[in-house]
Formats: structure tokens, C-alpha cells, sequence
């Protein structure tokens, strides 16, 4: 239990504005106001469930914060390749082929069921609820590097951070992905805003930028190596580092298809390629054909450490099958 006292600053005052200022940066304002509604909030021993009561001096403000629920997930035994953890939050390098979040047809096995089984007590609650904050996400077939909170105060600032794709702050991503063919410059920018394809609205496509549902989206990338390169400076394949200043949903796969490089392995974005490993040569074409996901990779996290204000910076290196890829393509120049 909390209590507080209201001062003469505090006349007017909403009780939720006026609790969010004194209790930041521990309880969010939506959490405030779930509490106010919820009747765990009391004036002068009398609950309040009005989120704009107006308040007046000398009142004895007593908050009820209850323990925080268990998540609906289940904790499962599920191995975690983890770069780092605190008390505030921890560091893995997801595999390919763990989904990060429960949803339609993955209920279980999913990295917040393991995460909830391997931090347990430690998750100090999210909105109330004892369970992993989630801040950014890999698809289910991506692999690479994720940060998760562990407690509000870590989601929020975590989340401030990603939102702003370190415009202003030391948030880095950078992504390794090998494509086919290869872009005509080293290095360039796509700024292409992306929606809902019209043909599989389960998908993401660049739209026009004054559709309704078009959603700014900008990555930059550069050209690592280049896999049978030829006279006419084109390629085979190439080893490409992409680095986001937006991050929407298959942001680098679907980019990377508009500009007519789709990821190897992308049966979404680049199935028309399917068809190309058949000219390969052997073994590339047995590879080729038996890396069965998009070979994109989150290869380096940076960012500021929500309580300790610390550069965090984590690198990890292609797994190993994007790395048998590599060298399969390399071996072909």
C-alpha cells in the first residue's frame, strides 16, 4: 500500500494525472487508471473509481497495488540462448522457428512460454500482469537477437526507445540477410511505405503513400559480398546488412522483394525465385533448396539500459545454417 497527501499544488488536480506525477516512473497512467477503476484507490478511506475525481488539499490518498497476476500462458521448459539478463530485463538470441508471442495456432511452445518458465518470480509484473514485456518482435522463421522487459518501468522505456528507431537515442539494429541477384549500389536507402497486400491480406506490400493504410517505412542497407559476381556487375546472390529506421512487420523481406532481391528462402515475398535453385549447381543446390526459412538474421542489438542509462550492445553471429548458406555461396565464386 501507498499513501500520499495532497498538497495546495495538488487543488483541481485529476487523481489520475495527479498519482501518474507522483508515482512515475513505477506505475504507468494506464495502470493508475486500471487501479482507480478497479476500486484499489481511496480518499480519505473512501474508494474512488472516477479517473477524473478533482482533488483539493489535505487529502489522504491511500493506493491498494495488488500482486501481480499470473500470465494466461504457461511457463514450458523451452532451451533460451540468453546473452544477458538483470532485474530489469534480458537478452536472448531467438533460433529460427520459435515464435516470439502465443497466437492462432501457437498457443504453446512460443518464447514467452519460456520466458515466463525461466524468469518466473522475477517478472515483476506488466499492467498488473506477471509476464514478459514484449518490445519488438522477430517473425517466426527470423532469427537473432531480442530484448524483453521484465517489469513497467523497463517496458516503457524499452519501448520509448524502439519507437523512436534512434532518431534520437543509441537504439542499432542491423540485420544480415542474403538475397538474390544484387542491388545495383553498395549502399542505399528504401523508403517505401508499406500495407496490406490486396491480394493476401495476410501479407505486407509497398502501397502508394496517401492509401489509407500505408505506414511509413525506411531501411537502409549495404552490399557485404557478392556471390558469382560477373562483368556486368551483377550477381547470383549477395550477403546484404539491412538497418531499420522504421520496424514494420516484414519490413526487410517485403523491401527487399520491391526492389527485386527477395530473400533466399522466402516463400512469402520471393516465391517466384523457388524455381531458381534448380539451375544451381550441386551441393548449392541441395543447400539452397534444403534452407527451408527466409535467411534474414538479427545480427546486432544496441540500446540504453531503461534504469542503470548504459549503452548495451550485443552482437550475435549467423546461426548455423544461414552460415552453411554463406559458405555454399561463396564456394560457388
Amino acid at each position: 500500500m501507498k499513501e500520499l497527501i495532497t498538497d495546495t499544488d495538488s487543488s483541481g488536480k485529476r487523481l489520475d494525472a495527479w498519482l501518474s506525477a507522483q508515482l512515475t516512473p513505477d506505475l504507468s497512467r494506464n495502470r493508475i487508471q486500471s487501479l482507480i477503476s478497479g476500486g484499489q484507490v481511496s480518499i480519505d478511506g473512501k474508494p474512488i473509481r472516477e479517473t477524473k475525481h478533482k482533488l483539493r488539499e489535505g487529502l489522504r490518498v491511500t493506493i491498494e497495488i495488488p500482486e501481480p497476476e499470473d500470465a494466461a500462458p504457461k511457463g514450458e521448459d523451452i532451451a533460451l540462448d540468453i546473452l544477458y539478463e538483470d532485474a530489469d530485463l534480458i537478452v536472448i538470441n531467438k533460433p529460427a522457428g520459435l515464435v516470439v508471442h502465443p497466437g492462432n495456432g501457437n498457443w504453446t511452445g512460443t518464447l514467452v512460454n519460456a520466458l515466463i518458465h525461466h524468469c518466473g518470480d522475477t517478472l515483476s509484473g506488466i499492467g498488473g500482469v506477471r509476464r514478459p514485456g514484449i518490445v519488438h518482435r522477430l517473425d517466426k522463421e527470423t532469427s537473432g537477437i531480442m530484448v524483453v522487459a521484465k517489469n513497467d518501468l523497463s517496458h516503457r522505456h524499452l519501448s520509448a526507445q524502439f519507437a523512436d528507431h534512434g532518431r534520437t537515442n543509441d537504439l542499432e539494429r542491423a540485420y544480415l540477410a542474403i538475397v538474390w541477384g544484387t542491388p545495383d549500389r553498395t549502399t542505399g536507402t528504401i523508403d517505401a511505405p508499406l500495407g496490406r497486400s490486396h491480394r493476401d491480406r495476410t501479407k505486407q506490400a509497398v502501397v502508394h503513400e496517401e492509401r489509407e493504410d500505408a505506414r511509413h517505412a525506411v531501411t537502409h542497407f549495404e552490399v557485404k559480398e557478392r556471390y558469382a559476381a560477373k562483368e556486368d556487375a551483377t550477381a547470383l546472390a549477395s550477403l546484404v546488412e539491412c538497418r531499420l529506421e522504421t520496424g514494420r512487420t516484414h519490413q526487410i523481406r517485403v523491401h527487399m522483394a520491391h526492389t527485386g532481391h527477395p530473400l533466399v528462402g522466402d516463400l512469402e515475398y520471393g516465391s517466384s525465385y523457388k524455381t531458381k535453385a534448380n539451375k544451381l549447381d550441386e551441393p548449392l543446390q541441395s543447400i539452397v533448396k534444403g534452407f527451408t526459412r527466409q535467411a534474414l538474421h538479427a545480427r546486432l542489438l544496441a540500446f540504453e539500459h531503461p534504469s542503470t542509462g548504459e549503452l548495451l550492445r550485443f552482437e550475435a553471429p549467423a546461426p548455423q545454417d544461414m552460415a552453411e548458406l554463406i559458405k555454399a555461396f561463396r564456394e560457388r565464386t
